[in-house]
């Protein structure tokens, strides 16, 4: 019998250890969805080099002293925010960030990477721009995030944010050594109290993918009236888009 118990934990302890392996191997795969570019023009493309890669910015280019570079989601297509940006914000340059393997970009995408990036753009365009306003949704909140506490920009806005990528999948796989396992953490907070900058934070009332505990969480962490948040009731993760004062709001926060 307790051959059996032995070998019955020891065959558990091999499958866990299996799992945790998977999940380290793996788990990038968990975060990033690379979407293809929907809008290809060569007037609407810029090609930024990095270092070890070469990634695709979706652009509206204005002359003007104010801009927005914006930080997609880990399964969107920021190309497809052109037009819409475009109607919104008539007087700003657009600089629309494809991360490495999306949208044409070379390269596989990573925290360390898509920070790097990120700031390699901001300070392209900062300095055609003086005025520029960062915004990122969803994961590339996280990116806005790590940008704007290095960078000088005239106010951040982000979209769905969290505050911690690590402890949202630590909630999600609460059997799994998450916090030990994790390459790419995105700890928003961490930064949060770096930013000097107005800083609007737009939540979804139903959003299904980011608690809210972990977005009330970010908004905490940054110095008193630095940040304000507005939540958009009815809304949900993915059909933010759509709602009228999700439009009316973003706008308000760039303007």
């Amino acid at each position: 019998m307790k051959r059996v118990v032995h070998v019955i934990l020891s065959v558990g302890l091999i499958g866990y250890a299996g799992l945790c392996a998977a999940m380290y191997v793996f788990q990038r795969s968990l975060i990033y969805f690379p979407q293809p570019r929907a809008v290809t023009a060569p007037q609407s493309t810029l090609k930024l080099p990095v270092d070890g890669a070469e990634v695709v910015v979706t652009v509206r280019t204005l002359d003007g002293p104010k801009a927005i570079v914006y930080f997609g989601g880990n399964g969107e297509d920021v190309s497809q925010n052109l037009d819409p940006y475009v109607k919104a914000f008539p007087d700003r340059a657009l600089y629309l960030m494809h991360y490495r393997g999306y949208g044409g970009s070379t390269g596989q995408p990573t925290e360390k990477a898509n920070v790097a990036d990120g700031l390699a753009l901001f300070e392209k365009v900062r300095a055609l721009h003086p005025d520029v306003t960062i915004v990122g949704r969803s994961l590339g909140s996280g990116v806005a995030v790590q940008v704007a506490s290095r960078a000088t920009a005239s106010r951040l806005v982000l979209i769905t944010p969290y505050d911690s990528i690590v402890e949202i999948g630590a909630q999600m796989y609460p059997l799994l050594p998450v916090r030990w396992l994790a390459v790419d953490t995105y700890e928003s907070g961490r930064f949060a109290s770096r930013i000097r900058i107005p800083t609007t934070i737009i939540e979804a009332e139903n959003d299904e993918v980011i608690p809210h505990a972990s977005t009330a969480k970010l908004l905490s962490r940054f110095d008193p009236g630095v940040a304000k948040m507005t939540v958009i009731e009815g809304a949900g993760h993915n059909d933010l888009g759509r709602n009228k004062k999700y439009r009316e709001t973003l706008q308000a926060a760039v303007r």
